[in-house]
């Protein structure tokens, strides 16, 4: 009886170990961004499957990612509270562990896109993987710049969604790239800011001036969310959704901003707090508004 609940014990363990090696939650966002962006592609879904393997392959080549992220940054990952009890910085999982099983997921994640979908798509998530995994991570501790490289890969799963349907780049695509991106900013700068001091122990540099977050970035926090009211109406403007889905991207870019605005007034980590729940409000929302009307 014994041997059989310490077994179920470390069976639950390792399941938990592999939701946060993947970083379950993030995951799941950026492959519905990526769901998201094949069904702009589509007047209707006439294959479901073919979606099905795309939100998979999306996932794993996530979850590569992210794996691979917690192996480089192994070392910051004990100093910060938020981060000590993943299982690479605690030792559950071991470093060659998980770099076979990141390296199992990369390889099939773009190889299920490459097949079920095209080369370009593929290309783009291998981008998205490498970009991610080798540039932005071990930038983060050399200098705030690393929020304009991983904006990036942070904006490409909704690009390789519309592709995976599309099989081209255009203007639409380009402009939900370009949406997306914009939102990395502000929502990078919220995270950052509640996060400065498990940052601070760990030598992470994403805030755009040194020392404690204040003035400077919450202007620049604001700035970016301002400039997504008129780009996130471009959609409908063009004429790619209708007007409900252009109104509902209006009200949200307006909160979105108001939430920059208090931080603006305010300067303090509630209120980043509140953007970044604003943060993950905006891009949800809007792109199911888009699906929705284009639909």
């Amino acid at each position: 009886m014994n041997f059989a609940i310490n077994t179920h014990i470390s069976i639950a363990q390792k399941l938990d170990d592999y939701k946060q090696f993947v970083k379950l939650r993030l995951a799941s966002l950026v492959v519905f961004s990526s769901g998201m962006g094949y069904l702009m592609a589509v007047d209707h879904i006439t294959n479901w499957g073919q979606l099905v393997l795309l939100l998979l392959g999306g996932f794993l080549i996530v979850g590569s990612a992210n794996g691979i992220n917690q192996i480089i940054e192994k070392d910051s990952d004990q100093l910060m509270l938020r981060t000590a009890n993943r299982p690479i910085a605690t030792g559950r999982m071991q470093v060659n562990e998980g770099i076979l099983v990141s390296l199992i997921m990369g390889v099939m994640g773009v190889g299920i896109i490459a097949v079920y979908m095209n080369y370009l798509s593929a290309v783009l998530g291998f981008a998205a993987l490498c970009s991610y995994a080798f540039i932005y991570t071990p930038l983060k501790k050399k200098h705030p710049i690393a929020v304009l490289v991983g904006a990036f890969p942070g904006a490409l799963p909704t690009l390789i969604g519309y592709t995976a349907a599309a099989g081209t780049i255009n203007y639409e695509a380009m402009l939900l790239f370009t949406i997306q991106f914009i939102w990395q900013f502000p929502h990078f700068w919220a995270i950052a800011w509640r996060l400065h001091e498990d940052y601070q122990r760990a030598g992470i540099r994403l805030l755009p001036e040194s020392g404690e977050p204040g003035k400077k970035t919450a202007m620049q926090t604001l700035i970016y969310t301002s400039t997504l009211i008129p780009v996130g109406l471009l959609i409908s403007i063009m004429g790619y959704t209708g007007w409900i889905s252009g109104v509902i991207s209006l009200i949200c870019a307006l909160y979105f901003t108001y939430t920059a605005w208090l931080l603006y007034q305010n300067c303090d980590r509630d209120t980043a707090r509140r953007l970044m729940f604003g943060s993950y409000i905006y891009l949800p929302v809007v792109q199911l508004a888009w699906a929705f009307d284009r639909l």
